[in-house]
């Protein structure tokens, strides 16, 4: 599947404002944008399996398509939500435990990279992978 695949992070777009906007301190924020992410996926029919490793911390999640479950982003905030296939794209629409707020999030694969992008009251960021070989 077009997913499949280790991708380490390249790059970010806005990354550091869209943090801020979400309520993470200055010093998580320095410290997330050069994190060293790597994402490893394997996508199963409607069935993922992803590896998240980073200098903080690894983390592997199970899900299906349009199936609630629960994540923690690495600074402990705590989500609800699920992930959908829109054509080539998935898109993952997620609540905040704490405050209800919404944030959505996609991944589509374009020229070899995969484009993770987030948008959280208004703040679009994008961090960029490629595929770690």
């Amino acid at each position: 599947m077009t997913f499949n695949g280790t991708w380490k992070v390249d790059r970010n777009d806005n990354y550091e404002k869209f943090m801020e906007k979400m309520g993470i301190n200055m010093v998580k924020r320095k410290l997330a944008s050069h994190d060293g992410l790597k994402i490893t996926i394997e996508q199963n029919g409607d069935k993922f399996h992803v590896k998240e490793s980073s200098n903080f911390r690894t983390l592997e999640i199970d899900f299906t398509l349009g199936v609630t479950f629960e994540y923690s982003l690495a600074d402990g905030t705590e989500l609800s939500g699920s992930w959908a296939m829109e054509g080539d794209m998935m898109k993952g629409t997620f609540n905040r435990k704490d405050n209800g707020k919404l944030l959505t999030t996609t991944r589509i694969v374009q020229n070899d990279e995969l484009i993770q992008s987030y948008n959280y009251e208004g703040v679009d960021a994008k961090r960029i992978f490629k595929k770690d070989h």
